[in-house]
C-alpha cells in the first residue's frame, strides 16, 4: 500500500530482485526497439544488428548494474534521495543543479515518452484495421487512460509488479516471434545466404557480415542504446527502490539475460527482416522504415499470433511509458513545485504527464526529430555528474554543472545545426550526437572539478560510505 512518497517514487526501497530486474527490462525495451530500431537498424545492417541486442545486455545491463546499482542504492539511502534530480542536487548541496535537472527531465522526457505512443501506433493501426480504435488518437488514448490508472493508484509498486507479468509475456513472445522468423527465413544457413545475395550500402554481402556494412556507424549505435542508459533517469530509478545487495546480485543477472533475450530476439528480427520481405515477396521498398517490422508481423502472423503480438508491445510499451512518467511526475513536483511530501500532486502530475506527452505523439512531422535527440539530452546531461559522483569525492558543484551543460549543449548545439543544415535527415544525427554529449559530459565534470578545486570544500559534500 501507497503511505508515503517513497513508496510513491521508489516503492518503500523495499522491492526484491525479480522485481526490480523486470521493471528494469521493461523500461529498457518498448516498442521504439521492436518496431523503430530493430526494423530500421536491422533493415540497415543485415544481421550485425544483433551486437545492438548483445550491447544492451552486457553494456547496458550487466555492466550497468555491476558499477551502479549498490552505490546508487547506498548513496540514494544516505541523502534520501527518491528522484533524480534529489540525487544530483543533494549528492553536490546546490538548490541550482536540483532545479536544472528537474527542467532537463521534465522537458526532454515528453517527447521521449511520446515516442513510445508512436512505435505502438503502427502495430495497432494494422491490428485494428477497419474499426475504430484504427484512429491513431483513439488507440492511443485507450492506452493513455489504463497507464495513468495503474500509475495513480499503484505508483512504483503497482508498476513494478505490472512490469513482472508483462515481462513474462514479453519473454514468451519474443522466443516464439524468433522462431517464427528462422522458419520462414529457411533456417540460419538458407539466412545468411540470402542477406549475402542482397544489395547493401557497403560491399557487396555487408548484409551478412559480422559487422555489417558500417561498422563505426554499428558501434554508434551500440555505444548509444547501451552506454546511455548510464544516465536516463527512468533507468537509475530502479537501484534506488532495491532491497538490499543481496537482491542487488541476483537482479544483475536477471536483468542481464533478460536483455539479452529481448534485445537481442528484437534486433535478430530485424536482421533478418531483409530475408523474410525477399522470401514472401513483400516486395517493401525500404522507404519507411519504421514500418518495415509491422508489415512482416501482419504477413507472418496468424490473427491470434497477431494479439499475442499486441499484446507483447502494450506490455513493453506501457512498462516503458509508466517508468518515465514515475520519474518526471515527482521530479516536477518536488524540485520545481516545491511540494516534497504531496503524494496527491504527485498523482496529479503524473496524469498531466501521461497526457502531454499523449499530445505531443499525435503531433506529427518536427516532434519526431526531437524524440531523437531526448535520448541523448537527457542522458549527456546526467552521465558525468553522476558516474563520477558516485565514484569521486573531488569532484565540485562546479564540474557538475559543466559536465551537465556541456553534455545537454553538444545535442541542443547540434540538433540546432542539423535542423538548419538538413530538416529532413536530423534526426540521422541523433546517434553520434549523444554518443558525443556522453563523452563531453564524462570528460567535462572531473576536468572542471580540478580546475575548480579549492571553489568547494570536500567536507561540504556528503560522505560517501561505500
Amino acid at each position: 500500500k501507497v503511505k508515503t512518497t517513497t513508496d510513491f517514487i521508489v516503492g518503500g526501497r523495499r522491492m526484491g530482485a525479480w522485481l526490480s530486474a523486470f521493471s528494469y527490462g521493461t523500461t529498457y525495451f518498448s516498442a521504439v526497439i521492436f518496431v523503430g530500431y530493430a526494423g530500421r537498424f536491422g533493415w540497415s545492417f543485415g544481421i550485425s544488428a544483433f551486437w545492438i541486442g548483445i550491447g544492451n545486455a552486457i553494456l547496458g545491463s550487466l555492466v550497468a548494474w555491476l558499477l551502479l546499482a549498490e552505490r546508487t542504492r547506498k548513496l540514494s539511502l544516505e541523502l534520501d534521495a527518491t528522484t533524480m534530480a534529489d540525487l544530483i542536487g543533494r549528492r553536490y548541496k546546490s538548490k541550482r543543479l536540483e532545479t536544472l535537472s528537474a527542467g532537463i527531465i521534465f522537458v526532454f522526457l515528453i517527447p521521449y515518452s511520446a515516442s513510445v505512443y508512436q512505435g505502438l501506433g503502427y502495430i495497432l493501426q494494422r491490428f485494428f484495421a477497419g474499426t475504430f480504435m484504427q484512429d491513431l488518437k483513439v488507440s492511443m488514448f485507450v492506452i493513455a487512460i489504463v497507464t495513468s490508472i495503474y500509475i495513480f493508484f499503484g505508483g512504483y509498486i503497482s508498476t513494478a509488479v505490472n512490469s513482472l507479468i508483462q515481462g513474462i509475456i514479453m519473454l514468451v513472445g519474443v522466443v516464439f516471434m524468433v522462431q517464427r522468423v528462422i522458419t520462414i527465413s529457411g533456417g540460419m544457413s538458407a539466412a545468411l545466404d540470402t542477406l549475402a545475395s542482397l544489395p547493401s550500402a557497403g560491399d557487396a554481402g555487408a548484409l551478412a557480415y559480422a559487422f555489417g556494412p558500417n561498422p563505426f556507424d554499428l558501434l554508434i549505435l551500440v555505444l548509444m542504446t547501451s552506454i546511455g542508459t548510464f544516465g536516463l533517469p527512468q533507468m537509475i530509478s530502479k537501484y534506488k527502490g532495491i532491497r538490499d545487495r543481496k537482491a542487488v546480485r541476483l537482479g544483475t543477472l536477471m536483468s542481464t539475460l533478460f536483455a539479452l533475450i529481448i534485445g537481442g530476439g528484437a534486433y535478430f528480427m530485424g536482421g533478418l527482416s531483409r530475408v523474410v520481405n525477399e522470401r514472401l515477396g513483400l516486395a517493401f521498398d525500404g522507404r519507411n522504415l519504421d514500418q518495415v517490422m509491422p508489415i512482416i508481423f501482419d504477413t507472418i502472423l496468424s490473427p491470434v499470433m497477431m494479439a499475442i503480438l499486441v499484446v507483447l508491445m502494450l506490455s513493453a510499451s506501457m512498462s516503458t511509458l509508466a517508468g518515465v512518467v514515475l520519474v518526471s511526475a515527482p521530479t516536477f513536483t518536488r524540485s520545481i513545485l516545491k511540494k516534497p511530501d504531496s503524494i496527491g500532486l504527485m498523482r496529479i502530475m503524473s496524469i498531466v504527464f501521461v497526457f502531454a506527452s499523449y499530445l505531443i505523439a499525435i503531433i506529427p512531422s518536427a516532434i519526431v526529430t526531437l524524440m531523437a535527440f531526448s535520448w541523448g539530452a537527457v542522458s549527456g546531461s546526467f552521465i558525468g555528474p553522476y558516474i563520477w559522483g558516485l565514484y569521486s569525492k573531488k569532484i565540485t558543484r562546479a564540474g557538475a554543472t559543466a559536465g551537465m551543460l556541456s553534455g545537454l549543449g553538444t545535442v541542443v548545439l547540434g540538433a540546432t545545426i542539423a535542423l538548419i543544415l538538413n530538416p529532413a535527415s536530423a534526426a540521422s544525427w541523433a546517434p553520434r550526437l549523444a554518443v558525443l554529449a556522453m563523452a563531453v559530459s564524462l570528460a567535462v565534470t572531473p576536468l572542471v572539478s580540478l580546475l575548480t578545486k579549492s571553489a568547494v570544500a570536500s567536507e561540504d559534500l556528503p560522505v560517501l560510505t561505500f
